[in-house]
């Protein structure tokens, strides 16, 4: 999910201080309301780990190239989603975008519940992927708007956090679910059966949420706009903050005019492109949604039982949420290359150990415990810094002219690749064994490494507005060190 920034070149010095009172209440209120998009998005992407082995055991789904395809369908919607669903709601509104999406949400569980065959549960989890993607543009983009520029961050950071809970307590249903009814042939319909519930709660929660300031700012609603600021914000505040989000509105404006074309106009905003998708590939590439999708399975396939390896499989998903935690708090105070280059050295001697655990430890319950140990470290590296990182360099290093039409291209290629990883994931598998499948992720992720120490810049301790004149003049790619 995209994560929207604030500024660094955005001053604040000229508004009156933030101080707390009823408005602080009713922002954090509607942050709740507005972040189970993101529950719900990481629900729906990680309930299907621990899903996919009763179905498999059951015979709904006959094969791993059907599994590959039934998997990955959610992801091929959520690329389409993610690219489409943000101009939906510049003309629609950032509210009854939501909106539809809770109902979208709804409609496909459902479905997802309800699948006849393999075949109709891949389309009804495509069409999930829609609001899956749809979410994971458009809620970032409304917790920004309506937050004060001090804790924009921290605020939308929230829904990341929110993404990686919906996996983890995926991760718990399935486990609590698996180990009651496992007997049952129909388990994996209740699992997917619980993502109802926070659909249902984000439809009705976000009726009484406000439409974010910025977008009626921009479709002339000046007075609706500074009524959402005076529920959100102190009176003195709301009423100098106008003149901000005019500002910033007016910026925008110029910035829904840019073209894919404009992002191969010039030598130097090529490079940021080729930047950009390189960062979006190579985070995919170190094959975390592989563990988040696939993780029960790889346990399985290591020794445990399956009731274990459900059990078992929760670890990773709490140490997702305190990596996560961790990441959030420690993020700005180290340089960007350095924090990326210790994740993917991480990310490459775990993959080894995973693949060396699997070919020489005795099969058994100690080769499942020892390729725990290593699947819940690599999780934790890979979510204390490869993650929130990507999302967050994709965030400075395009223009403001280009920042949208850029963080669309390099979103939807994150996708697709998370979508090819996630196919052909149990594909390979099957072919070749799990010892040589985290070998071609140690050979992917030391490549990986590879782009970083070569190719990408450092962005920490730079406004965007340096780092705009930085690359279009060069300068930013002699002071890599910096």
């Amino acid at each position: 999910m995209a994560t929207a920034h604030a500024s660094p070149g955005s001053s604040t010095g000229s508004l009156p201080p933030l101080v707390r009172g009823p408005h602080t209440k009713r922002l954090g209120l509607v942050a709740v309301i507005a972040t189970f998009g993101g529950l719900l998005f990481g629900y729906d992407t990680g309930v299907i780990n621990g899903a996919l082995q009763p179905m498999l055991d059951s015979g709904f789904v006959p094969n791993s190239t059907a599994e590959g395809f039934m998997t990955s369908a959610i992801l091929v919607g959520a690329a389409i989603g993610a690219f489409f669903i943000g101009r939906v709601s510049d003309a629609w509104g950032r509210k009854p975008t939501i909106n539809s999406l809770a109902i979208l949400f709804f409609a496909a569980a459902v479905a997802c519940v309800l699948a006849p065959s393999w075949e109709f549960l891949m389309v009804s989890r495509f069409f999930l992927g829609i609001a899956v993607g749809g979410a994971s543009v458009t809620v970032p983009v409304f917790l920004a708007e309506l937050a004060p520029t001090e804790q924009r961050g921290g605020l939308v950071s929230r829904n990341e956090l929110m993404i990686v809970s919906g996996q983890c307590a995926a991760f718990v249903i399935n486990a609590v679910i698996g180990t009651v009814l496992g007997e049952d042939g129909n388990v994996w319909r209740y699992m997917l059966s619980v993502a109802v519930l926070p659909a249902i709660a984000l439809f009705i929660g976000m009726f009484t949420v406000p439409e974010s300031p910025r977008w009626l700012l921009s479709h002339g609603r000046r007075d609706d706009a500074l009524a959402v600021l005076r529920q959100i914000r102190p009176a003195d505040r709301a009423e100098a903050e106008m003149a901000e989000v005019e500002q910033l509105a007016a910026e925008e404006q110029e910035a829904k005019r840019a073209r894919i074309a404009d992002l191969l106009a010039e030598p130097w905003l090529r490079k940021i492109l080729f930047i950009g998708i390189g960062l979006a590939v190579a985070q995919q590439l170190t094959g975390i949604n592989s563990i988040m999708y696939y993780g029960t399975q790889v346990l399985t396939e290591s020794g445990f039982s399956g009731d274990v390896a459900l059990i078992a499989n929760v670890g990773s998903g709490l140490v997702a949420v305190v990596a996560m935690l961790v990441a959030l708090r420690v993020i700005n105070r180290f340089r960007r290359r350095a924090l990326l280059g210790f994740g993917f050295i991480g990310t490459t001697v775990f993959h080894l150990l995973i693949g060396l655990a699997s070919l020489l430890v005795p099969d058994g319950p100690a080769r499942a415990t020892v390729v725990l140990v290593f699947v819940v470290c690599f999780v934790g590296v890979m979510q204390g810094t490869i993650g929130p990182l990507v999302w967050l360099m994709l965030s400075e290093i395009f223009p403001l002219k280009l920042r949208g039409v850029g963080m669309g291209v390099t979103v939807l290629i994150l996708w697709l690749t998370n979508f090819a990883v996630s196919l052909l994931f149990p594909i390979v598998v099957a072919a070749t064994g799990i010892s040589t499948t985290f070998f071609l992720f140690a050979v992917l992720n030391a490549l990986a490494l590879l782009f970083v120490l070569t190719r990408v810049p450092e962005t920490n301790g730079r406004s965007l507005e340096q780092l705009e004149e930085d690359f279009s003049t060069g300068a930013i790619y002699t002071q890599r060190s910096r």
